[in-house]
């Protein structure tokens, strides 16, 4: 089976053919945090299930080029930091760097780029210049404004009748003066309530609305076309939908070939919701006990656009089935590294039972995956090779190392084996102060801060790129 994925954009499974199908290459987007708060386990899915793909895409030889934004300005940033008096980038640094740890402990990797919006304001601003010379924007007194009616095939994604469609609250929240209720804020001139934040440009002083970002710092590094875009389905309207309407309109071209949404989480079958005693951040399921592995197998245990119901007994269920894997590959990798002096037993006749084992699992797991990543027979191949091979007794050197090597390339794209804990937030916190007393020359602030980090049983390294922190 070729690898097909089903495009939000057509509602079918395309055959999957990069634009650059002769380079091998594969140009990715990913809508990355809003960084004013920890991430919830309901935004992990949506990482996860993003880092599955690019994995999956890599497995079957692609090069993926891969970018994911982090929103450091907007709406309840400014809020939430002018509640507790601080500026833009120490507010939002504290919480980005949090994030990044987090993706370390769920063993999703790091993109080729992490794009900050407040790094590419010139970006969105020749984009939104490139608009109003083509009279698809206009100005009112409080922004700079996009005409959907200037774009024919506004709705193509959503598949939405805009005469029937209601303003949606998150698109209330981003404009004001337009001229239609759908039009979308591409610029916001500065107000009061915006205190010290705003950039002084020449389409006037003020600061981006939500959806420029993306396709600013999508089209810097990705290129004005690009193969795959994923989020969320609370993205595809009103976000995803402006994304390509201000994209194309700009150049002229298709913005992305395959879109890919996830669905919601659900937890206890109800909706994430503070007042219901159910939202958690990922620190919060790591406090109670459970491994970062066991989190990731159960955030990737359901295909991607189904609704996943996460509860503490499910994670229960995914430590399990970790354990069991984790405990079959090390049985399995000890016997691959025995020493050299030690006798093969039995070699030659679970040689050809090992070969039929290893073969079905890569046939069914491909298979599975092929067909527009469905993951839950694809584990359930894997989960096979393991009760069978559980079953093989005097298994040898060379038999046990074609099977652990072939656990390995699958967990190239599971990435079950190395999840880890993350840093605290607050010792997190205590490092960025730390770096910034280094940047002023504090050193005895620098050392005092250090202290307290190692009390707290963590060890900080100075690096090129920053710092790194270790646990004692």
């Amino acid at each position: 089976m070729s690898l097909q994925f089903h495009n939000t954009l057509t509602k079918n499974k395309q055959i999957f053919k990069p634009i650059r199908e002769k380079e091998n290459i594969v140009h990715m987007y990913n809508c990355g945090p809003t960084v004013y708060n920890f991430a919830h386990i309901g935004n992990y899915r949506a990482y996860i299930c993003s880092d599955i793909l690019k994995k999956y895409l890599q497995y079957k030889g692609y090069k993926v080029l891969q970018v994911m934004n982090i929103t450091d300005v907007e709406d309840k940033i400014i809020r939430d930091s002018q509640k507790e008096h601080l500026g833009l980038k120490e507010f939002t640094d504290r919480y980005t760097q949090a994030f990044m740890e987090d993706l370390e402990a769920l063993n999703i990797s790091k993109p080729n780029h992490f794009p900050k919006a407040t790094e590419h304001i010139p970006e969105m601003v020749k984009i939104i210049q490139t608009l109003l010379d083509k009279d698809i924007a206009y100005k009112t007194e409080d922004g700079i404004y996009f005409n959907i009616k200037k774009f024919p095939n506004y709705g193509k994604l959503s598949h939405i009748n805009l005469e029937q469609t209601q303003t949606g609250k998150r698109v209330a929240n981003d404009e004001y003066n337009k001229e239609h209720v759908q039009d979308f804020a591409l610029w916001k001139f500065w107000d009061e309530k915006d205190g010290n934040i705003f950039w002084e440009t020449a389409i006037g002083k003020g600061r981006p609305g939500w959806h420029i970002e993306c396709s600013a710092m999508s089209m810097k590094w990705l290129g004005e076309q690009m193969d795959i875009h994923t989020g969320g389905i609370d993205l595809i309207f009103p976000h995803h939908e402006n994304e390509i309407a201000q994209s194309e309109a700009c150049t002229g071209k298709q913005f992305v070939k395959y879109w890919l949404h996830n669905d919601y989480i659900l937890v206890d079958g109800k909706k994430m919701s503070k007042s219901l005693g159910n939202f958690y951040t990922l620190r919060d399921i790591l406090k109670k006990g459970y491994k970062p592995a066991a989190i990731r197998y159960l955030l990737l245990s359901s295909h991607y656009r189904q609704q996943l119901n996460f509860t503490l007994q499910g994670i229960d269920a995914a430590a399990s089935a970790v354990e069991r894997y984790g405990e079959f590959y090390d049985r399995i990798n000890k016997i691959a590294k025995e020493e050299k002096g030690v006798k093969d037993k039995k070699e030659i006749p679970a040689a050809e039972e090992v070969s039929m084992l290893i073969a079905d699992a890569e046939m069914k797991f491909e298979e599975a995956m092929d067909d527009d990543l469905e993951i839950s027979p694809a584990l359930a191949a894997i989960f096979e090779l393991i009760h069978q091979g559980n079953k093989i007794e005097n298994l040898g050197k060379e038999d046990a190392r074609k099977i652990s090597t072939f656990i390995e390339r699958i967990d190239a794209v599971l990435g079950l084996l190395t999840a880890k804990e993350p840093i605290p937030a607050e010792v997190l916190y205590l490092c960025q102060q730390r770096e910034e007393a280094r940047k002023a020359k504090n050193w005895q602030e620098s050392d005092r801060i250090r202290n307290e980090i190692t009390a707290k049983g963590y060890k900080v390294a100075d690096s090129k790129d920053g710092f790194e922190i270790k646990k004692v």
